[in-house]
């Protein structure tokens, strides 16, 4: 038996590395619960509006490799759709726990994901909503394979465009860098002939 950190493996449900994010003052008290609506802080909403406002662009850091984005299916408990909810599993920011437990899970990165990237972008995201003090939507209600939100990329191509383009991602250097390994992904994947395609041609040709 071997073991492999593939976000996609089969058919079957995918792997993922859900991330639950919580902050707390310099005092080391909570900072996130507040009197606001569903227990927010302000600072929470903003936050949380930061991971929103970003996802799209810095999803390359939670899914960097081709296979990633088979993970990103309907129904699959992964998410597809750029939006939150109360202790919503269908949304790819879950917002859990009260008072002093109240957090976020982005449910975005699979099982393959650099933990250090990951949290570092979950963290950029957040900040930029604080800088700029975003203004947090309503929260998906129900089935948010079914809203009218923003998808999540689909594919590493379509997820490295926003990438390069980001204003909060981390400098041009780290940018090139990180779109250079995504054109070698892209390049190795495009050229490569796998077992699907051998299975299909024999079947059909």
């Amino acid at each position: 038996m071997s073991l492999t950190f593939m976000a996609k493996y089969d058919l079957r449900e995918g792997n993922s590395c859900h991330i639950h994010l919580s902050l707390r003052g310099a005092d080391g008290e909570p900072v996130l619960s507040g009197e606001g609506p569903h227990g927010f802080s302000p600072l929470m909403e903003h936050f949380l509006a930061g991971q929103l406002a970003c996802l799209r662009e810095l999803t390359y850091l939670l899914a960097p490799n081709v296979n990633s984005y088979k993970r990103f299916v309907a129904g699959s408990f992964a998410p597809t759709a750029v939006s939150w909810g109360l202790d919503n599993r269908t949304c790819a920011l879950r917002v859990v726990g009260h008072g002093p437990l109240l957090r976020v899970e982005n449910r975005v990165p699979g099982g393959e994901a650099n933990p250090y990237l990951a949290v570092a972008a979950l963290v950029a995201a957040g900040l930029h909503g604080l800088e700029h003090e975003l203004e947090l939507p309503a929260p998906s209600v129900g089935n948010a394979y079914r809203s009218d939100a923003p998808w999540v990329p689909g594919t590493l191509r379509e997820a490295a465009q926003p990438w390069a383009d980001s204003p909060v991602a981390f400098g041009a250097d780290v940018v090139e860098h990180y779109c250079n390994a995504a054109r070698v992904e892209l390049s190795a994947f495009d050229s490569a002939v796998t077992d699907w395609e051998r299975q299909r041609g024999f079947e059909r040709l």
